[in-house]
């Protein structure tokens, strides 16, 4: 049997302000752009002869805001990808975009380049929320760009909202979630606001200026998205991600979640193929001068055990819609996934947070709001 088609995930670690949410890696020097790129095509030479034999069909590029970058280094980079790996035709190609970094001349280039798939990171429809969150953005910036999109020929765009975050009100996230069906996009994403360490929302809630919602809270929040999103035709088929149709599933992050291989390329950027799992060097400097030495930047490898490679196995996939197939789960591990954790798992299904259907075993909709704890018991 054929190796499972692999994705390279490339981070774009440039912004034009941090968000103080985030805890991705992005840094707001603008002018190290080329120096960036010129180390990420000896970062993709290096690893390329490693994979001569394997199939990639999907490439996402996100960041950091990778439509920061011009059209020339945008250029270099997708020539770099599909001149060193083997990359089907008929893949897709994402590119993450910030609202207001887009133009239809931008966007029709993308498209035209090859990309086929958009995310705009749009986190919310109120300029208060917005400003809340730090997003340089406005309401208009998104819709423009959406058109924009659209316009420029992107037949799969996905919308990022941000949910359950301090002073966000039930009546404008629901705003929030009207004004994204208007626009039709093919795929949403609703991610819950968490408090990372090492961010400056982090340090403002360790200063006592908010208080994070707790988990009632957070599961109203839920329950509102999937009610208003399943009204309007978007079915989640992970538990943060809805779309329209099952061909507009995002394939780079099924990827992750069914444990295919994939590659990171860029500072701080995470690869696997199991049983091996590896991370590059967090910060630009010292990911620019590993590759200028012709070292690839690798900070840290580990060989995971077959109880993690097992736990995350089953985390991952009970986050997905049609959940855990015990067939395949017993091709991995060798062992029957119900007599193993029946014992464990019986109250969930009595208490309907977990349900069986065929060879599957998934979360209730009731169960995905208590996935965490229920992820818990392995």
């Amino acid at each position: 049997m054929r190796d499972p088609l692999a994705g390279i995930y490339v981070h774009i670690p440039f912004c034009v302000k941090k968000c103080g949410y985030c805890d991705f890696y992005s840094i707001t020097r603008l002018d190290s752009i080329d120096e960036f790129v010129n180390a990420l095509v000896s970062e993709i030479q290096l690893t390329a002869p490693a994979y001569a034999s394997q199939r990639f069909d999907t490439i996402y590029v996100g960041g950091g805001t990778p439509s920061l970058l011009n059209i020339s280094q945008l250029q270099t980079i997708w020539h770099c990808i599909h001149k060193h790996f083997n990359i089907q035709s008929e893949g897709e190609f994402t590119i993450e975009a910030n609202p207001g970094t887009l133009d239809f001349v931008k966007s029709s280039f993308l498209r035209n380049l090859g990309f086929n798939r958009l995310s705009l990171g749009a986190q919310s429809f109120h300029q208060s929320d917005l400003s809340f969150l730090e997003r340089i953005h406005s309401v208009e910036d998104i819709i423009k760009n959406f058109e924009a999109s659209r316009k420029a020929g992107f037949e799969n765009i996905n919308i990022d909202l941000m949910t359950a975050f301090p002073h966000l009100s039930k009546d404008r996230f629901r705003d929030s979630l009207e004004q994204v069906i208007t626009l039709q996009p093919e795929h949403i994403s609703c991610y819950t606001l968490i408090l990372e360490p090492n961010t400056k929302f982090y340090r403002r809630f360790q200063k006592g200026e908010f208080s994070p919602l707790n988990s009632d809270q957070e599961a109203d929040y839920y329950e509102m998205t999937i009610e208003i999103l399943d009204g309007a035709g978007y079915f989640a088929y992970e538990i943060s991600n809805f779309t329209r149709e099952k061909r507009w599933q995002c394939r780079h992050n099924m990827k992750y979640w069914n444990h295919v291989p994939y590659i990171g390329f860029g500072p701080s950027a995470h690869s696997f193929q199991s049983p091996c799992r590896w991370r590059n060097v967090q910060t630009l400097a010292a990911y620019v001068k590993n590759l200028n030495q012709g070292k690839l930047p690798v900070a840290q490898r580990e060989n995971l055990s077959s109880q993690t490679l097992e736990f995350e196995y089953i985390f991952l996939h009970l986050r997905l819609r049609n959940g855990l197939n015990k067939l395949d789960y017993q091709q991995h591990f060798e062992k029957d996934f119900w007599n193993t954790y029946q014992e464990r798992l019986q109250p969930f299904f009595s208490s309907g947070l977990m349900e069986q259907e065929g060879d599957f075993v998934r979360l209730s909709k009731r169960g995905w709001l208590l996935a965490d704890e229920i992820v818990s018991s392995f």
